[in-house]
């Protein structure tokens, strides 16, 4: 189709009475090139430590390991990694809008709250903080995808259990995805997690992304295969 444009165009040229119309279908063509090649869609990754890759290189990190897997994959995407060592869900509440203004994410992955376990923030804080990144990040049109996080028993059997069904809670009532949690078969695994016993280690991240990847794949086969 470029070929024939690009024939039209040079005989179009030739005419002196065409070279005006010829600009004006060169100007068309040239506004119309970024759309027609597609730009690659964004995957935005708003996390605390966990996903910034704490304690080794950001390309050693289960989100640097993503953006590999998606390329080799499945199609053009960008993953945006605006993840924060500390990070809570207020903090990321505060952020969320100009990432979603700024990358117009076709996916957000969520990856907080286990900073607001550990500082026993209220479960009512955390839960509504969860749902406003939710549902603020579907309202900008990106599907979510929440991951579901764990604290240490020592918090008390309450406070945990009520901690890690706010996730299932707030995607059921969000209507939005949900993944296990991300340090499943890696938490409990002293070789696989750094000294202070919260961090995985470097070895550990291609499990981590492979413990997201069954509940991020349909969301990403899904946007693929819109328009």
């Amino acid at each position: 189709m470029v070929l024939i444009m690009l024939k039209y165009l040079w005989h179009t040229l030739r005419s002196r009475r065409g070279r005006g119309f010829a600009i004006v279908i060169i100007a068309a063509q040239l506004c119309l090139a970024p759309a027609a090649l597609g730009a690659p869609k964004q995957l935005l990754v708003l996390g605390d430590s966990i996903s910034a890759a704490y304690g080794m290189d950001l390309e050693q990190g289960w989100v640097a390991l993503l953006q590999q897997h998606l390329s080799a994959n499945l199609g053009e995407w960008t993953v945006i990694n605006a993840s924060i060592s500390g990070d809570t869900t207020g903090g990321g509440l505060q952020r969320l809008p100009d990432l979603l203004q700024r990358h117009k994410p076709a996916i957000v992955i969520i990856e907080l709250g286990g900073n607001d376990g550990l500082r026993g923030f209220p479960i009512k804080k955390i839960r509504d903080n969860l749902t406003a990144l939710t549902l603020n990040s579907q309202a900008s049109g990106a599907a979510v995808l929440l991951l579901t996080m764990e604290i240490p028993p020592n918090f008390g059997s309450r406070y945990t259990t009520l901690f890690r069904e706010s996730f299932s809670i707030v995607a059921e009532q969000a209507k939005a995805s949900i993944a296990p949690f991300i340090l499943e078969n890696i938490a409990l695994e002293s070789e696989l997690m750094q000294a202070d016993g919260i961090h995985p280690t470097a070895s550990a991240q291609p499990l981590l992304l492979a413990n997201v990847l069954p509940y991020l794949t349909p969301l990403v086969q899904l946007s693929e295969s819109k328009p």
